[in-house]
């Protein structure tokens, strides 16, 4: 076992150890250390209690002084330095109603949500592991620390926490842990939308997305995600298909994480999100023939709605709501892959989504039954081709893009307003069936039928 702190980190720990006090870095950052991962941040907890600390560092920032934490900064870094506590009671099943400040750093773990975090390590004293931390570690699970019930009656988001941290871990949930979660479900109902959101999307943009089933089964999604319960429910008896909608989307969460490594992480978030959204309008369309054959007819639009309510539910960005509700509205888009189709297409989904469209496209397509499956895969390669060609050609793909622009109407008489913009994109029409009318003079010229 290696667990090599960074040098700020070390220097904070050396100071305060160096006055007297105890001080480790603890949480996370040890159990990522010990899992070879990267930590995103350094936490350390200390004896010393906040005016303390203060007084040792020249720059601090006061965080969450009421809780016993004062940031340190070091160059342009800051490390949250906590002084150990034990929580209070607990009113609102997410923040105690007062802390009570301890000198045992075992009474500080004790407070901590899973054994995995309960971890704290410095140079002199090596790992303290009060709770059996590392044995889980070793053993791929996520367990409580002490009474599972106990945690999640204190802070119904660790309900959410525990899933998340199996699913980026690839972790197991502990047998007496998974079966206190189901009761305390209802508590997140109390838990801010913001809150549930962040769990929500690392969950999704985790290796194992599939773990969303464990959210359902744990009955978390009846309180967060009814929409994705329904789809559990909704069967698709139809050739294309082979499992219920529900299942097609976890297949096609779980295809969307072979392209990680080529996109940003705005980029995985609104895959992850369209993928999640991208069918939950079609228990809303669901149809049967008298032979048994299910039919969704109109589900992409009922999708776009049921997205559009649950992204501002959960109180997304307006840039990814507009980009998921985009990709889900033409997620079953699909035409002949003439030049003329393909650059339509492009207008209507925008050519910064454009690539991610081709994703979604796959991902459904995966997430189906074997049906024509490589004929459908070839389709969508044959429509990204002739993308790429019309890319290099420079076909105008926009109203930006277009040789004659609103100020040019107006000098030619058109008043500001509907009528402007009904010519606008009537000249694009234009352009659109052959890039090469594309020129001031050829769309001036047909300014008159217009009109």
């Amino acid at each position: 076992m290696s667990i090599r702190l960074p040098e700020k980190v070390n220097f904070i720990i050396s100071r305060l150890t160096d006055a007297g006090f105890e001080a480790y870095s603890v949480g996370g950052c040890i159990r990522d250390s010990l899992l070879q991962r990267t930590p995103e941040d350094w936490d350390i907890t200390t004896s010393a209690r906040p005016e303390q600390v203060k007084r040792l560092f020249r720059r601090t920032v006061d965080t969450g002084i009421k809780h016993g934490t004062v940031t340190v900064l070091i160059g342009d870094d800051g490390f949250e330095v906590t002084t150990y506590r034990l929580d209070g009671v607990y009113e609102d099943s997410r923040h105690p109603r007062e802390v009570t400040f301890t000198t045992t750093l075992t009474e500080d773990l004790s407070r901590r949500d899973f054994t995995i975090n309960a971890l704290a390590y410095n140079d002199q004293d090596g790992l303290i592991d009060a709770f059996s931390g590392l044995s889980d570690l070793e053993n791929g699970l996520i367990r409580a620390v002490g009474n599972p019930c106990e945690r999640f009656s204190e802070d119904a988001l660790r309900i959410m926490r525990a899933v998340r941290f199996s699913a980026q871990l690839n972790f197991t949930i502990e047998e007496k842990t998974f079966e206190a979660i189901r009761p305390k479900a209802e508590n997140l109902k109390k838990i801010s939308a913001e809150r549930i959101r962040v769990e929500l999307t690392r969950l999704l943009c985790s290796k194992h997305p599939e773990k969303l089933l464990t959210l359902s089964e744990c009955g978390i999604t009846a309180v967060i995600l009814p929409e994705f319960d329904h789809a559990l429910l909704t069967e698709q008896n139809n050739q294309h298909h082979m499992y219920d909608v529900g299942r097609h989307t976890i297949e096609t969460l779980k295809h969307s994480t072979i392209y990680d490594e080529k996109l940003s992480e705005q980029e995985k978030t609104v895959l992850r999100l369209t993928m999640l959204l991208h069918d939950l309008g079609k228990p809303d369309c669901h149809t049967r023939d008298a032979d048994g054959t299910d039919h969704f007819k109109g589900h992409s639009e009922a999708s776009v709605k049921k997205a559009d309510d649950i992204l501002r539910r959960l109180k997304f960005d307006n840039k990814t709501i507009d980009q998921v509700l985009t990709l889900v509205r033409y997620h079953d888009h699909r035409d002949a892959a003439s030049k003329r189709s393909v650059r339509r297409t492009a207008v209507k989904v925008g050519t910064e989504l454009m690539p991610l469209w081709f994703l979604v496209r796959r991902c459904d397509t995966m997430g189906q039954s074997v049906y024509i499956r490589e004929e459908k895969l070839a389709q969508i390669d044959e429509y990204e081709r002739v993308y790429q060609e019309i890319l290099t050609e420079q076909d105008c793909l926009s109203l930006k893009a277009m040789a004659v622009k609103g100020k040019d109407l107006i000098e030619a008489g058109i008043a500001p307003g509907p009528e402007l913009g009904r010519i606008l994109n009537e000249m694009l029409e234009l352009v659109l069936d052959e890039p090469s009318r594309n020129t001031k003079e050829y769309l001036m010229g047909r300014l008159e039928d217009l009109v």
